[in-house]
């Protein structure tokens, strides 16, 4: 259960009481969440009508950059293919696990100037994410048409002996090669023809050349079998065949093409090779990088709600709390009971609420604190 819940609180005389009363709350006798201080640095406060329409933004941005983490995150899964149970230890944030992470987040003063105003660090946020994700596009573009052309051709190289590739079947020995008059044609006949086929051959068309079949590959359900006839023969060979449930297969012996054929694959498999460990590092970076943006603008979020809700000066304690999976409505609870003075309409409205059966309150979500939920089950795996 990797579900966070980041609050705040005004400070009451300071803002470790604040702490001191939820930590009370939530975990003296009733272990209802593992709790964190949340470190929010001094950030510029700005007018309360830039705060309002920030309020707006930083809400968009931050479903924006969640959905780019998700999209990442899957992607990642996409690309490792069968070491599925490896994408875990490759989405990492600042090179720890992201509970790491988020428990002991830290602003990176360096990416996100705090001397700049709220509105430029979320411009920032904003454009190296939308920058990830237009780069995901182009990459996943570029990886996936390779991949698809690469499992076209293993797919006409595998499959049943009527519609798979026969170049890696045949040999030249097989066929009649440069004669005027005689061709070799490729049959594909059931198991459990088998006895049949050889009976009848010689005699489904004139101008078949006696004893010419032989068997050159089989698969679960039928052989693949070589026959040698005059070329004026075929139309009335293929018919006769048919009529006799055996398949005639459309085969020209062309070394040049069946070599143009297995070089594509081999490019192909080579490049998929090539463009794979690059895409796994970028793949690994932007995640990390978008999700410390993810969190940033939840602190972003966290402060501005703060300083509207709280007002100035600003005097607050952040927290990030990681619900009991167990107790979750029971921490809901307490946590109202806690703050219900902040803001007694909200606390009505939960209170009504929770008389009326079938009001579902999480759709709007708003508590008399200010919160944000934080969900790092990213992977959605299918």
């Amino acid at each position: 259960m990797t579900e966070f819940w980041l609050i705040s609180a005004p400070g009451e005389k300071t803002c470790q009481q604040t702490w001191d009363q939820m930590m009370v709350a939530t975990t003296r006798n009733n272990n209802l969440s593992t709790n964190n201080k949340f470190n929010i640095p001094d950030l510029k406060v700005g007018t309360l009508d830039v705060l309002v329409g920030l309020s707006d933004d930083l809400a968009k941005l931050d479903s924006f950059i969640e959905g780019v983490v998700k999209k990442v995150s899957q992607y990642m899964a996409d690309v490792l293919e069968d070491s599925r149970d490896k994408v875990q230890e490759n989405l990492l944030a600042n090179g720890v696990d992201l509970v790491t992470y988020i428990t002991r987040f830290q602003w990176d003063m360096a990416k996100y100037p705090i001397k700049q105003s709220l509105k430029n660090i979320s411009d920032i946020i904003s454009k190296a994410i939308s920058q990830i994700d237009n780069d995901l596009k182009a990459r996943a573009s570029a990886y996936n048409n390779l991949k698809g052309n690469l499992q076209n051709l293993e797919r006409k190289n595998a499959g049943s002996l009527l519609t798979r590739s026969l170049a890696d079947i045949v040999k030249k020995e097989d066929f009649v090669i440069d004669s005027e008059y005689l061709i070799t044609m490729l049959v594909v006949v059931p198991k459990t023809s088998y006895a049949d086929w050889q009976k009848t051959y010689e005699t489904l068309s004139e101008m078949v050349v006696p004893r010419s079949t032989n068997l050159l590959f089989e698969d679960h359900d039928s052989g693949l079998f070589s026959v040698t006839l005059f070329r004026k023969a075929i139309d009335d060979f293929r018919h006769k065949a048919r009529e006799n449930k055996y398949t005639v297969r459309d085969f020209q012996y062309n070394e040049q093409e069946m070599n143009a054929d297995k070089e594509e694959m081999t490019r192909l498999s080579t490049d998929k090779k090539k463009q794979f460990g690059p895409l796994v590092r970028w793949l690994k970076v932007n995640f990390s990088e978008a999700f410390i943006a993810w969190i940033h603008i939840k602190a972003l979020r966290v402060f501005v709600e703060s300083v509207l809700r709280y007002g100035l000066p600003v005097n607050f304690q952040a927290m990030l709390l990681q619900p009991n999976k167990k107790n979750m409505k029971k921490l809901r609870e307490v946590l109202n009971d806690l703050y219900k003075h902040l803001d007694s309409s909200a606390a009505a409205v939960i209170d009504s609420a929770m008389d009326i059966p079938g009001l579902n309150l999480s759709q709007q979500e708003y508590y008399p604190y200010v919160y944000y939920k934080i969900d790092c089950n990213l992977l959605d795996f299918k």
